[in-house]
């Protein structure tokens, strides 16, 4: 005899609270050992969490593009990755919805003083940042400096924030200048890497290099997750000018060489491209 479906399943009315509910009874239904989906039944937190991560960088690629009418299913996907994390936590008996979100909700009044206690309001946005550090530094306790800055960031970002952590305890150049002459030494230990030793000294070097180049850009004030990802897209619409151009003339890139690619993206640097 099969199961009877839970009918809130079906139930498209209601607010915010009942359609969590609701996302919630679908995961719990999709998970049911007896009657639910073989795939997702067979999910686990590690074969999970890369998609969790594809649906956050697609919530930022809608909000990048300014793609509105997308970002409210994108915000669906994401949201759902996390009610399939806390349903297999309920299933594990680690952790469930309620739990995971009463401790958001205890975090986030415990970092804003200054909206939920008696702090004063009368700060900078810089200024409220630091208070969040100290505050989150103070939930630490005794831990590392390093300690928690999550190994599954993307590099560049992972980066960014091990720097930033140093430096809050005073392991920082003083300078763009000692930088520069950074990136000058790592760039030499590179080639001298290719020259003379093998691929992973090479491998090494470069990932030293990468580093200290974050560096620079946290000196200058520049994301280098986000500028390499505006590089990106800039490459990616001036080879589309390339392609678009080599059409015109009943050409495709295979077809065409590097002087004639070369002059084309030049072209579309004059025009302005990015």
């Amino acid at each position: 005899m099969a199961k009877p479906i839970d009918p809130i399943i079906f139930d498209e009315t209601g607010g915010a609270e009942h359609q969590i509910a609701r996302l919630a009874r679908i995961m719990q239904a999709l998970r049911d050992p007896q009657t639910g989906c073989p795939w997702d039944i067979e999910q686990d937190f590690a074969s999970i969490a890369p998609y969790t991560i594809e649906e956050a960088h697609e919530v930022a690629d809608a909000i990048a593009r300014e793609a509105w009418g997308e970002l409210e299913g994108e915000l669906g996907d994401l949201l759902l990755q996390v009610i399939y994390h806390t349903q297999m936590g309920a299933e594990a008996g680690r952790f469930d919805l309620g739990s995971v979100t009463r401790a958001i909700c205890a975090k986030m009044v415990a970092r804003h003083p200054h909206v939920f206690g008696t702090d004063s309001r009368d700060k900078t946005a810089a200024q409220q940042t630091e208070d969040w550090e100290k505050i989150k530094a103070a939930e630490r306790g005794a831990a590392g400096v390093l300690d928690g800055v999550a190994l599954g960031l993307p590099a560049l970002t992972r980066a960014l924030k091990l720097q930033k952590r140093a430096a809050r305890v005073g392991f920082d150049w003083p300078s763009t200048d000692e930088v520069l002459a950074k990136i000058v030494e790592e760039a030499g230990e590179l080639v001298e890497a290719r020259e003379r030793l093998g691929p992973e000294a090479v491998a090494e070097e470069f990932g030293d290099l990468m580093f200290v180049m974050v560096n620079l850009g946290r000196h200058l004030g520049v994301d280098a997750e986000a500028a390499l990802r505006a590089a990106n897209g800039k490459f990616t619409h001036r080879f589309k000018y390339i392609e678009d151009e080599l059409q015109a003339i009943g050409k495709a890139p295979a077809d065409s060489d590097l002087a004639e690619m070369d002059a084309l993206w030049n072209a579309a640097k004059a025009r302005g491209i990015r």
